[in-house]
């Protein structure tokens, strides 16, 4: 996976969720697991509601949303990417 690549809610994936502090409860309607992730995966899964997004493009959400250091950025970004991928929240866009 790159910064270039474009990423997207699996389709069927309908993002509902319970929000408590900096934790959330989210249901994975693809899978019928429940998940509990963090502020900025969660941040992420909205941003995706509303459309593919480039890896850049969501590195920049956090980076306006969370004080990430920019050398940690990058890596952040695209671990948040890779775990909700296994989850099978989301997947990247064939070009």
């Amino acid at each position: 996976m790159s910064a270039g690549d474009t990423w997207r809610l699996r389709p069927g994936q309908a993002v509902r969720y319970r929000h408590w502090d900096e934790e959330c409860v989210l249901y994975n309607d693809l899978s019928g697991d429940t998940h509990l992730l963090g502020d900025a995966a969660l941040e992420l899964l909205l941003t995706l509601q509303h459309g593919p997004t480039t890896e850049a493009m969501l590195a920049a959400v956090l980076k306006a949303q969370f004080d990430i250091a920019d050398d940690e950025l990058a890596a952040e970004t695209a671990a948040l990417l890779q775990h909700m991928n296994h989850l099978y929240l989301i997947e990247t866009l064939a070009c």
